[in-house]
């Protein structure tokens, strides 16, 4: 059977967009189908999604090519220095055609921040390998890329811990 590979887009302003592309992450990974995860933002916590990926190290390929929460920037050139190499490494790996799914996490940051080129970041991914998924996740997603998806969600907050005083809890938000 041939797979039509699509692209998949996870945005909006609630939670559970990262960590709904680690469970699609996850799920190809039970089939025994090879995932790369690419995160542009996330770079300088321990994430829990860290340790998983130890467990996984014959599929899944994890980079983490963020520094940090980029609008909190002091050096803006060094950052988008660092997120047209972690795109360099994304088209490397959709190209290469060896992943049956590659997450960009956190992608639309660098392409509203215009550190990666909007116009021919989607232009690639329009003509990426028919077979490879390619999903993206992060806020505010472009309308150009919400154009050529073939599945997107946007993700809404309705009630949220940190409201009430609840700080971050290991396992739901780290």
């Amino acid at each position: 059977m041939k797979t039509k590979g699509l692209i998949i887009v996870n945005t909006g302003y609630g939670k559970g967009k990262t960590t709904a592309a680690l469970g699609m992450a996850f799920r190809t990974l039970g089939h025994g189908l090879p995932v790369c995860i690419i995160q542009f933002i996330k770079g300088t916590w321990k994430y829990g999604e860290l340790y998983s990926a130890e467990r996984f190290a014959d599929l899944l390929e994890f980079h983490v090519v963020g520094k940090g929460f980029t609008w909190k920037s002091k050096d803006l050139e060094s950052d988008r220095q660092t997120a047209l190499e972690g795109w360099e490494l994304a088209k490397a790996k959709i190209k290469e055609g060896r992943h049956s799914l590659v997450i960009l996490d956190e992608f639309t940051y660098a392409l509203n921040f215009k550190m990666v080129e909007k116009e021919e970041a989607i232009a690639f991914l329009k003509h990426k390998p028919e077979e490879i998924h390619v999903m993206v996740t992060g806020r505010d997603a472009p309308p150009a890329l919400v154009e050529i998806a073939d599945l997107v969600t946007d993700m809404r907050e309705l009630k949220h811990p940190f409201r009430s005083g609840i700080t971050a809890q290991k396992g739901v938000e780290f």
